[in-house]
């Protein structure tokens, strides 16, 4: 039977809860925000229907606290909440508490959240669906001896991996059978210190990989969609900033086989709702299967723009047992997105926190600029969560014109007070190895040397690149890193 959702409390703060509050808007669904002391005075307090003080300011003090969150819930007849990213978006038991408590989780199955919770267990439950996974051992490591002659056997260089969480943690890249105790323990202390749970196992090292995820939709009817893939290989310490849809490299053969294997994951778990199946791309061209997650991804907003849809509306629909009104077929790519995090963090010091008050705030406009975002001029960011303020989205017919249209929102996105990722973005958006679509998850590694660079490419060297990337078409469905530019650059420190 239909249920109809006609209050929601969004249990999260900052951009995205005011994305979640967008929608309800539109679909005449009354939104409740829930706000920390620190976020007292948040832009997401004043936009939602009614807001409800949570206490503390630490993410455990507030917005952590589900059994206080489940019971503002109740006291303002919400019928459902929605989770946003992070925080409890994918606890399994806070799942379970709403629905003993009647309200409807906007999100999958406690099931399925543990099911793909685990890095484990989500391998050994895709595997059975014949998706490809990177070779190695897909259980818990209980005996190291063991552990170093399936290393060997799998051949160094390989990965030490926590099988709880993410962001690079309880991870290493082990190069020699000499270091691969110690490296062990490291990640094992450190998987037990973050996650509470020291599971560690073992597999391959993709050398040059690709980040690459699709979109999935699945309703409670056995509907289940992807709506094609996000290139997410610009990262800094295992994170995203940026990120596009779809990915420069991609073939049709290649996103076919891709996209049957996200939908199958989705499948392995029962999976209902929106969510993300990750994939390593590796130079020859070969995908291996990641992990899922089982929420909306902060990089929701390029599918959005190149398909036409709202995802937070698709989810709610869903949580409202609604059948999918769009079906595999009717999926199509509409033109080339592209996000850019805008994060209060120092590029050029490591990419370091630079936590402050924003003096002045003013936003790009224009054709094809979406900024989804919770700040304004005068405001002080908390140091107690994540330091994304916003995210710089554009949209284009090409490729090549949504590169210009990003480095014109830049260019008029001002910022001052801290230190942003928006410069950081103009080096992204200039560089050759970009704008060619050649580039792996190493890309910072590789050129960014956290000094402020100079405007070495010629125009006419940018506009060839961009036709070249325009007329890029992969025979092995995977770049050729060979012909590699850096640029000149001076050091820069002045605060903006």
């Amino acid at each position: 039977m239909k249920k109809t959702i006609s209050k929601i409390l969004i249990a999260n703060r900052g951009e995205i809860a005011i994305r979640v509050m967008r929608t309800c808007r539109e679909m005449g669904i009354k939104s409740v925000a829930v706000y920390s002391d620190a976020d007292r005075n948040a832009v997401h307090t004043s936009y939602a229907d009614e807001a409800i003080a949570l206490g503390g300011n630490t993410s455990a003090e507030s917005y952590l606290k589900g059994d206080k969150i489940i019971a503002i819930a109740k006291s303002v007849g919400a019928d459902a909440i929605h989770p946003g990213y992070g925080f409890l978006s994918e606890n399994a038991d806070f799942a379970r508490n709403l629905s003993e408590n009647g309200i409807i989780l906007i999100g999958p199955s406690p099931e399925s959240m543990e099911v793909m919770g685990s890095k484990i267990a989500s391998k050994q439950a895709v595997e059975k669906f014949g998706v490809p996974l990177v070779p190695g051992i897909n259980e818990a490591i209980t005996d190291k001896n063991s552990a170093l002659e399936i290393a060997k056997e799998v051949g160094f260089p390989v990965l030490v991996k926590a099988s709880a969480g993410g962001g690079g943690k309880g991870m290493r890249i082990v190069n020699q059978a000499n270091d691969f105790f110690e490296a062990l323990e490291t990640a094992q202390n450190e998987a037990r210190s973050s996650f509470g749970d020291d599971a560690i196992f073992i597999e391959k090292f993709v050398e040059k990989p690709r980040h690459i995820e699709f979109q999935i939709l699945a309703d409670n009817h056995g509907n289940v969609i992807h709506l094609m893939e996000r290139e997410c290989s610009i990262q800094r310490r295992h994170q995203k900033l940026v990120e596009e849809a779809p990915c420069p490299i991609m073939t049709e053969d290649l996103r076919e086989k891709m996209g049957e294997a996200a939908v199958n994951v989705a499948k392995a778990c029962n999976y209902s709702g929106a969510g993300t199946v990750e994939f390593l791309v590796g130079a020859t061209g070969d995908f291996y299967f990641l992990e899922m997650n089982t929420r909306l991804q902060v990089e929701h907003p390029v599918t959005e723009l190149i398909t036409n849809l709202d995802i937070v509306k698709e989810q709610i629909q869903v949580a409202q047992n609604e059948r999918l009104n769009i079906s595999q077929e009717e999926v199509t790519i509409n033109g080339h997105a592209f996000e850019l995090r805008v994060c209060a963090e120092d590029p050029y010091n490591n990419f370091l926190p630079n936590i402050g008050k924003i003096r002045t705030y003013s936003l790009p406009q224009g054709p094809g600029v979406r900024v989804d975002d919770c700040v304004e001029s005068n405001m002080e960011i908390p140091i107690y969560y994540d330091n994304m303020i916003a995210k710089l989205i554009v949209h284009a017919p090409s490729r090549e014109q949504a590169v210009q249209r990003m480095l014109r929102a830049i260019s008029e996105y001002k910022i001052t007070g801290i230190q942003t990722t928006l410069e950081f973005g103009t080096f992204v958006f200039k560089h050759p190895q970009f704008l060619s679509g050649e580039f792996d998850t190493n890309f910072i590694a590789n050129y960014f040397k956290g000094e402020e660079p100079v405007d070495s490419f010629e125009e006419e060297e940018l506009l060839a690149l961009s036709m070249v990337a325009a007329n890029l078409k992969s025979s092995s469905n995977a770049p050729n890193n060979s012909n590699q530019t850096k640029s000149s650059w001076v050091k820069r420190r002045a605060l903006r």
